[in-house]
């Protein structure tokens, strides 16, 4: 871990190190998070998507095709895993 400054400006921005924004792979516009903890603040890369529970997202996707079984299912990814030797 490594330790840099950076200084506050008068409209509460600062400036991340180049170093920095390159190590993390950070783009323009990347959006970040700051999490107040006991020993001062933590500033991270925010998710790309927000958190969902299974519950809000199943059923989303339609299926038109025939139903297959779990067994079925199976034996297709065998059968893939197989091909890819």
């Amino acid at each position: 871990m490594q330790t840099q400054a950076a200084k506050l400006s008068s409209k509460g921005n600062i400036a991340i190190p180049k170093e920095i924004i390159a190590r993390r792979r950070w783009k323009t516009g990347q959006k970040l998070e700051l999490i107040d903890t006991e020993e001062g603040i933590l500033l991270k890369a925010a998710p790309a998507f927000k958190s969902t529970r299974l519950d809000d997202v199943a059923g989303m996707l339609r299926h038109s095709g025939k139903t297959v079984s779990l067994k079925e299912m199976e034996e297709a990814v065998r059968q893939g895993a197989q091909e890819r030797k």
